[in-house]
């Protein structure tokens, strides 16, 4: 039952208990239970708005940072992962596998200059940083399993006929 009601909430946080109750086909007071559980076990750890900033006329600029890192003998990533995750600009930090960077940053900023700022001021610096590529993020298509296209709101599924 959790793995469904965790599906639900991160496709939609605004779903009631209720709503989620129906379509799993539970009662309303168990799923609040459990949601509640999992809020103070942390496995939901906050709900978010996901916004389309390209929608208004506030300039937000996306970008992935790729940082290939010195790891420090018997702490790994951890400890530069715990610094690099205060910065009040980054969005996320990923441990990467099979990839030319160890870990992966998503930052957002006003602009193109702030993003670089960032960069060059905060993060190169660092003495367990040994390189970093940046990549805008020119259009979002699809962010949260959102279409962000124009027309998101019809349903253009594949129909699949028996």
């Amino acid at each position: 039952m959790r793995k469904e009601i965790l599906t639900l909430l991160e496709k939609n946080s605004r779903l009631t208990p209720a709503e989620i109750a129906a379509m799993i086909g539970s009662d309303e007071e168990t799923v609040a239970n459990e949601i509640k559980a999992m809020e103070s076990e942390n496995i939901i750890c906050g709900y978010h708005a996901l916004v389309d900033w390209d929608k208004i006329e506030h300039e937000r600029v996306t970008a992935l940072i790729g940082l290939k890192i010195s790891p420090v003998r018997g702490e790994g990533f951890d400890r530069i992962s715990a610094r690099i995750s205060k910065f009040e600009e980054v969005k996320s930090v990923f441990l990467m596998s099979g990839a030319s960077h160890d870990l992966i940053l998503t930052i957002e900023g006003d602009s193109l200059k702030d993003i670089s700022h960032f960069v060059y001021e905060k993060i190169a610096p660092m003495d367990t940083v040994v390189s970093t590529a940046t990549f805008f993020v020119l259009k979002k298509y699809k962010d949260h399993y959102i279409d962000l296209t124009e027309g998101h709101g019809e349903d253009n599924r594949i129909q699949i006929m028996p």
